[in-house]
């Protein structure tokens, strides 16, 4: 048994949960690859972002996988450590700014 949900052994099984709907998965694939793709964005912006939105998300899996991705298309610990911290910022000010529910509520008691 494992100590944790989360597996970095798991990460290259991903293609397994496509194995009952192979169509469906071979779709994402498709999506996946096209998006990643070099276009207006580099492939190293795209997994930098992709690298920060997992952060927030908080996707080990996505994490580990954009993280090597990032790096491989040549982005530095420097711009990792960066795209993290957007992240992380964001998700913080949603936090805040939902605090504007909070006052809210005490104004109507």
């Amino acid at each position: 048994m494992s100590d944790t949900y989360y597996s970095p052994h798991d990460l290259p099984r991903f293609g397994e949960v496509g194995e009952s709907r192979p169509e469906l998965f071979e779709a994402y694939e498709a999506w996946s690859d096209r998006v990643f793709a070099e276009g207006a964005l580099t492939k190293k912006t795209k997994h930098l972002i992709a690298t920060a939105v997992a952060h927030a998300l908080q996707c080990p899996y996505c994490i580990d996988a954009h993280t090597q991705s990032s790096s491989g298309a040549g982005a530095s610990v420097d711009e990792l450590t960066e795209a993290i911290h957007v992240a992380s910022v964001i998700r913080g000010g949603a936090s805040l700014v939902h605090g504007l529910q909070a006052l809210d509520a005490l104004d109507r008691d």
